[in-house]
């Protein structure tokens, strides 16, 4: 086996060749990825899969490749064809004939896709084929040849995994294979990257532990405590804050944390999940929030407590200039104990397919997962996305929380069988609220800094804008893009423009501005769409609400007095909320149906509405999901659970690509010109054209792109120019420093 390469690297100073060792490799890997199995006791599934899955690098073909390809010895032979060498085929082919048509295929799937993916069983998309294809006789007889002495060398040692699969259910089968892959694939990453790249690999530096952080964050806490004002809000916010830490003791499963906007929910939730976790021995605290437009905010604030190195952000609008070495290689498979990832990142991931997006899940294996503004969680993929919370806290132990100031009725009986019946996939009783004393509703009652009015429709926008004018510090949150721009274009100089038509870079100033704006009492009047309502903490004495589902109207509330001190004549008062109806209807789908469910609600049950009482927000979620045509719109069920069971034929592959939770086959991501930062902008595409893309630089050019619908960016494709598959601004008068993108506005669109 000595014999055998499976990597080689030239030392530069003194061009000395250092070899990787194939059996080295193998046995490495397997008690790296053995290990990371070991948390949900399936050890010796991952370990087989470990040893086996390079078996097709003893071919010749493979020996010769690696040898001519690194310079090792360039002048080795290679006959046509076998330049290609592929090699992950084998010890799935291996484990399919040995151990039978169960275990062998799992096992199959695994090693088969350690390169370019988990497969399909059954057809073929993108890279790799189906693993029936390559199963095949005459596909097999296609392979690099291994001679039976080294198969027999290599393999009569592997014992067939013996272990009970964790899972029971057989919708959470798919899941458990993807944290076998994920194991085997972030092992072989590491292992790789320890014999090329040692550097590298050094710089994968211990984190903090759980009982470190949780000192931190005590002493953090204490100093608020001390300098905090004793305000009513700032005493409910002790109060939410002692039952987290209280009911931390709980044992694992999954939570509701219940928390009307202003309480104090980015920092009580941690508190519950470092006692939690101390309590459980878990590993690491995951926060999923819904958009990357309040991650720095809650990331930012984890950092000062924490510190930069222990705190590791996941999402696409990172800026490379603040990160260091260590959190970027703690992105790639999330080896930090804290965690702030989006929505999107973490539910797609646990659908992927690809080697790089599936690593890193292992390391939510024995976590506690917070789900910020739960609310927000896509309808369209509801029903997967709650199977799967339930397999994580089932099978993985992970508790997760469930977090918001409006919680939806997902433990209601929402599902329906094929029989017509209803069912819960989130069982009402497993779904413990972490808030007993005070009570949500008791809560909502001490809380009551606003009050929810409806005041009827405007025809016009400028009448609406005639409204606005009579307060002097006023935040209006309208429905689309169009309609933002349309009414802010009916409002004086000076009023500030919110929307995603401003590119991440922009909007980012923008908010930091009007928080200053505020903070001094200075006027401001804010024309925003929806991206406000989740995680900007404005604090507005009026805000305007064009009618929605009665969860964004209560988010739109909470940038209303947030801190409960607005006062008139010395007398404390309630903010405002005022909900009309626009002079257009919000855009057809699940705006329109939760548009439609919110006008529902507020005429049925105006009381509940004034007061955001938590029974108002059950009933409109259950109105508004009795609308809903689909949970499961792509079908998740028939790919991954029902063509699955009993004969194990998984659809990775095509469940991955279809699982998105923003649709972004009509949206196009161009790069525009923002002024403020136009030199940085041009110097990036210039390293673009001559570097081609790469991860800082991509991440870099994320803070100025905006998305397109792609009909809109037809129009204006020729004031674009594409440079290696980026479209850049390439015209002046498409982007204003005021209102971002204004090149084309025709069909409505969101945010």
């Amino acid at each position: 086996m000595k014999e055998f390469i499976a990597h080689v690297r030239q030392v530069k100073e003194n061009q000395e060749w250092i070899i990787h060792h194939l059996e080295d490799h193998l046995k490495d890997v397997a008690f790296m990825a053995g290990n990371f199995a070991n948390k949900f006791s399936n050890k010796d599934w991952v370990v087989a899969s470990a040893l086996l899955h390079d078996l097709g690098k003893g071919s010749d073909a493979f020996q010769n490749k690696i040898r001519r390809n690194s310079g090792y010895d360039p002048e080795v032979y290679i006959t046509d064809g076998e330049g290609q060498a592929p090699h992950s085929t084998h010890g799935a082919i291996w484990a399919y004939k040995n151990w039978g048509e169960q275990l062998g295929k799992i096992l199959a799937y695994l090693i088969a896709g350690h390169h370019g993916g988990l497969p399909d069983w059954s057809h073929e998309i993108g890279i790799g084929g189906s693993l029936s294809h390559r199963l095949e006789p005459k596909e097999i007889d296609l392979l690099p040849i291994l001679t039976e002495k080294f198969i027999i060398e290599t393999t009569k040692n592997i014992m067939p995994p013996s272990s009970d699969p964790v899972v029971q259910d057989e919708e959470h089968y798919h899941l458990w294979i993807r944290m076998l892959y994920s194991c085997l694939v972030d092992a072989d990453y590491l292992d790789t990257e320890r014999f090329m790249n040692e550097e590298k690999f050094n710089n994968r530096e211990k984190h903090a532990s759980i009982s470190e952080l949780k000192k931190l964050f005590d002493s953090h806490m204490q100093k608020i405590t001390n300098n905090a004002k004793p305000t009513t809000v700032n005493k409910i916010r002790a109060e939410i804050l002692s039952q987290c830490r209280k009911s931390g003791e709980k044992t694992s499963g999954i939570f509701s944390l219940t928390v009307p906007t202003g309480g104090g929910k980015t920092l009580s939730s941690m508190a519950f999940a470092l006692e939690h976790a101390i309590k459980h021995k878990k590993e690491r605290v995951i926060m999923v929030i819904p958009y990357t437009s309040i991650i720095e905010q809650t990331s930012e604030t984890y950092k000062n407590i924490f510190g930069d190195e222990n705190v590791i952000e996941h999402h696409s609008s990172l800026d490379p200039d603040k990160e260091s070495m260590q959190s970027q290689l703690a992105t790639e498979n999330w080896d930090a104990p804290i965690i702030v990832t989006t929505s999107v990142q973490f539910f797609e991931s646990l659908f992927a397919a690809k080697s790089s997006a599936c690593r890193k899940l292992h390391n939510i294996v024995n976590s506690v997962v917070i789900v910020d503004e739960v609310q927000m969680l896509p309808t369209d993929f509801l029903k997967p996305i709650l199977h799967t919370i339930n397999g994580l806290t089932n099978s993985f132990n992970v508790s997760m929380v469930l977090c918001t100031a409006t919680q939806p009725a997902i433990t209601s009986e929402i599902f329906q069988k094929n029989n017509g019946e209803y069912y819960a996939i989130l069982e009402e009783k497993k779904c413990r609220e972490i808030m007993i004393s005070p009570t949500p509703n008791e809560l909502t009652k001490k809380l009551q800094r606003v009050e929810v009015e409806q005041i009827g429709k405007f025809s016009e926008w400028t009448f609406l804008a005639q409204e606005l004018k009579k307060y002097t510090q006023v935040l209006c949150i309208v429905n689309t893009r169009n309609d933002c721009q349309d009414l802010f274009n009916s409002m004086p100089k000076g009023t500030v423009h919110l929307s995603a038509n401003m590119c991440g870079e922009h909007r980012s100033r923008c908010i930091k501005d009007i928080k200053k704006q505020l903070k001094k009492g200075e006027p401001i009047s804010v024309i925003s769409t929806q991206l406000v309502e989740a995680g900007v903490d404005f604090d507005f004495p009026v805000v305007f609400r064009a009618m929605a589902g009665f969860d964004s109207i209560a988010q739109a509330a909470g940038r209303c007095n947030r801190e409960g001190e607005l006062f008139k004549n010395g007398v404390k008062i309630n903010g405002r909320v005022f909900v009309f109806e626009p002079p257009k209807p919000a855009p057809a789908g699940t705006l329109r149906k939760g548009e439609q469910a919110g006008r529902t609600i507020l005429s049925t049950d105006p009381e509940g509405c004034k007061n955001l009482l938590p029974k108002t927000f059950k009933n409109y979620f259950e109105l508004y999901f009795t609308d809903l045509n689909s949970f499961d719109k792509k079908d998740m069920e028939t790919l991954l659970v029902k063509n699955a069971n009993p004969d194990l034929n998984f659809q990775f592959r095509t469940a991955a690509k279809k699982f998105n939770l923003i649709d972004n086959q009509r949206q196009v991501s161009v790069v525009v010109w923002y002024d403020e930062e136009r030199e940085k902008i041009d110097a990036l595409m210039n390293e673009l054209k001559y570097t081609g893309p790469y991860r800082d630089l991509m991440r870099k050019l994320q803070r100025f792109t905006i998305s397109l619908p792609e009909n809109i960016f037809t129009e204006v494709q020729g004031s674009f120019q594409e440079v290696k598959g980026i479209w850049f601004q390439d015209a002046e008068t498409l982007y204003d420093e005021v209102l971002g993108f204004v090149g084309y506005i025709n069909n409505d669109y969101i945010f």
